[in-house]
């Protein structure tokens, strides 16, 4: 097979067919698809989810300050934070996501998961439901392949990619991921699996790509930040029982027709919404002007 499935409903009837749980046909496709052994495969999910922790522990105990001054240390503000307006596990989730973008900001090490401009979303979901159930790393494991098995099939129908189809597809993508390994790890059933990434979807739709400056800092963190929210928001949702009403796949259709619809100066572009304000353009000069002054001297022909 050169996919691993064309969409949410082939996957499930497979798993139905064959009594397979919902991992593990993307893991075959990794050993089938990739070339690679399964000690192999499942060695470097571990080491992708080290990272993902390590990018979450440092964004709240290192600086994290970016050069054009937009990303202060919000992550270590959030979990510090006197007045609480969330449950402590709710701050923690929030401060996670944020902390890891930051990293990611701050040209530190992560995972993009499934991008980069989105990998604060799964290393603050993942890490916070495992401590608040205290989940063995394997079940973690599985909820990757879990995780990935649905991009897939979202970047088969709609896309992955701000560029393509705004926010909306790379946030609103992870936050779908996190939400499906969610309910897989807490037992959900592979309808209630897919109907959190349904509602996720549902929750994202339309969300533009603005990056003040052209830079992965603003709204970019915050996003990741209430991405993480909505993704346990709608996990909880879907292992209620909640009908979405309108299935995975059409939601996955709708994200792609919404990105095709977006005018592009809302994909990543840096031409509309938050970054076409004043204070937007303002810092994009100061950003461009301080390129210029560290560019090498050239020397005269």
């Amino acid at each position: 097979m050169s996919l691993l499935f064309q969409d949410f409903v082939s996957w499930e009837k497979h798993c139905q067919e064959t009594g397979e749980l919902l991992y593990q046909p993307v893991l075959q496709y990794e050993i089938e698809q990739k070339g690679r052994t399964e000690a192999y495969i499942w060695e470097n999910i571990a080491r992708a989810y080290d990272v993902m922790r390590d990018a979450v522990k440092t964004g709240l105990t290192q600086n994290m300050t970016s050069r054009s001054g937009m990303v202060n240390n919000g992550a270590k503000k959030v979990a510090a934070a006197p007045v609480t307006v969330l449950s402590t596990d709710f701050q923690l989730l929030v401060a996670r996501a944020l902390g890891a973008k930051e990293v990611n900001s701050c040209m530190g090490r992560v995972v993009a998961a499934p991008t980069a401009g989105a990998s604060g979303i799964l290393p603050g979901v993942l890490t916070t439901l495992q401590e608040i159930h205290q989940l063995d790393d394997r079940k973690i494991h599985e909820a990757l392949l879990v995780a990935a098995g649905i991009a897939l099939i979202i970047e088969e129908n709609a896309s992955l990619a701000g560029a393509v189809g705004g926010c909306q597809a790379e946030t609103g993508s992870a936050a779908a991921m996190g939400a499906g390994a969610i309910v897989y790890c807490l037992g959900g059933t592979v309808p209630q699996v897919f109907n959190a990434v349904a509602i996720t979807i549902q929750c994202m739709l339309g969300l533009v790509c603005d990056p003040v400056a052209g830079l992965v800092e603003v709204p970019c963190i915050v996003r990741n930040a209430s991405a993480a929210a909505i993704a346990f928001s709608s996990a909880q949702i879907a292992i209620a029982g909640v009908d979405p009403v309108i299935p995975v796949d059409q939601c996955v259709m709708a994200l792609g027709e919404v990105g095709q619809s977006m005018e592009t100066r809302y994909k990543e572009t840096a031409l509309g919404g938050l970054a076409n304000t004043p204070i937007g353009k303002a810092i994009e000069k100061r950003v461009l002007i301080q390129d210029i002054q560290i560019l090498p001297d050239t020397p005269a022909e």
